[in-house]
């Protein structure tokens, strides 16, 4: 038996200089536990890029050609910090089938390319692990695969993008508008200049996708859910919804309703005693629901380099305990169960809904008449009349999602009215 895990790193940024940190300071741990030693021996850097010093500290060698640590037959392991699609997927779709496990943190890759990617590592014998990929120093992943075995998880809801929750945590305690906290959240390097992907909800979207298929066995797209982000939000929302108990969260949810799954992920009001409720600035959360523990929670870091590197790390030392313990290269996560949605008649929550009327008398008895039709009951917790038009919040008690669709699209179709806002109300 090898005593021995070489290891190539793709990328050498923040989280890659990160990982060969971690390395150096739990090496010696690990091989305690292990019985096998980590020994970074490469590292690709694009042209240009001086990481010489780093690479002369730590004895290993910088490579500017993907192949040089794919093609090594002396590498055992591949770990891949670069992010984005491409050429990422090639790089570890090579590596796989050059037999080598492969470590990656990669969240959009793995929610677009991870059934690809992982039919590969079955064929050539080897294993993926990705737990970074979610929720930064959180081992949620891990957890998810490792601690329900013998349990039937029913619901996962998370805060799962630390640039979202930094904004309306500023929102609610600075009093920043949407557009002020983006800007600080932006100049802290929380968010991209280009904000996309977090605002927007894409990033909580690729990450809800993953948690679904450790919780599940089940194997979604982004494209089979609705994805909807904070934009939109705005301080009389949020200051409404303190008022009422509640704070304003971006949630990724997948949740087992029948035989089927209902994913989402969407701002929504979560009752200021839930645990979520407590998840301030760039931290992340996980809220589990199972038949036989009931309720767990699992508070961490959701991103940064050192806690997105420790994680990286802890998958390079269970690979090396697998080599140690002769495992025949497990895979973290198969996707075996078969793709099935909730009935939409069957999936229900109250709602938060804010109405634009213009000042028409007459619009909001026949609002009134459509919610009376779809089966609505409501309450009104908002009606500010301004100089040209009329604002109205509705709290709905639990209605399917089929009612909401009608009621909003019905709402939308008359003449000068809008729902401006809509939110789940989470359970208690």
């Amino acid at each position: 038996m090898r005593k021995r895990l070489q290891i190539g790193i793709l990328g050498l940024g923040v989280v890659g200089t990160g990982v060969v940190e971690i390395v150096n300071q739990e090496r010696k741990k690990i091989k305690q536990k292990t019985g096998v030693d980590l020994l970074i021996t490469k590292a690709l850097v694009r042209p240009g890029e001086d990481k010489s010093a780093l690479a002369a500290a730590q004895g290993f060698q910088l490579v500017y050609d993907s192949k040089d640590i794919t093609e090594d037959p002396d590498i055992d392991v591949v770990v891949e910090v670069m992010g984005k699609i491409h050429p990422a997927y090639e790089f570890i779709t090579e590596a796989l089938e050059q037999g080598k496990h492969v470590v990656t943190a990669n969240k959009d890759l793995l929610a677009q390319k991870g059934t690809q990617l992982v039919q590969t590592a079955i064929e050539n014998h080897v294993s993926l692990y990705y737990e970074a990929s979610v929720a930064g120093g959180i081992p949620i992943l891990r957890v998810l695969a490792n601690s329900f075995v013998a349990d039937e998880i029913t619901e996962v809801l998370g805060i799962i993008n630390g640039t979202t929750n930094y904004m309306l945590t500023q929102m609610v305690e600075q009093q920043m508008t949407y557009e002020d906290a983006l800007a600080q959240a932006q100049a802290l390097g929380f968010a991209e200049s280009n904000p996309k992907n977090d605002v927007d909800g894409i990033d909580a979207a690729y990450k809800t996708v993953i948690l679904t298929r450790f919780a599940y066995g089940l194997d979604i797209a982004i494209d089979d859910f609705v994805v909807k982000g904070i934009r939109g939000i705005d301080l009389e929302d949020i200051a409404l919804a303190q008022s009422l108990g509640y704070e304003v969260k971006l949630i990724g949810l997948t949740k087992k309703v029948g035989e089927g799954i209902f994913a989402e992920v969407a701002p929504a009001l979560v009752p200021k005693h839930h645990p979520l409720a407590s998840i301030r600035n760039e931290f992340n959360g996980v809220f589990v629901r199972s038949r036989g523990i009931g309720q767990s929670m699992y508070y961490g870091p959701g991103a940064g380099s050192l806690p997105t590197a420790t994680s990286v790390v802890t998958d390079l030392a269970v690979i090396a305990e697998n080599q140690s313990d002769n495992k025949p290269a497990p895979q973290f996560c198969t996707y075996e169960t078969k793709k099935a949605f909730a009935n939409p008649n069957d999936v229900s929550y109250g709602y938060f809904i804010a109405l634009a009327l213009a000042d028409e008398q007459s619009l909001w008895p026949e609002i009134q008449k459509l919610a009376e039709a779809y089966g609505i009951v409501y309450r009104v917790v908002a009606d500010e009349q301004g100089s040209e038009s009329r604002r109205l919040v509705l709290l709905t008690e639990a209605i399917n999602e089929v009612q909401k669709h009608q009621f909003v699209t019905s709402v939308n179709q008359l003449e000068a009215s809008n729902v401006s806002q809509i939110m789940k109300v989470m359970e208690e």
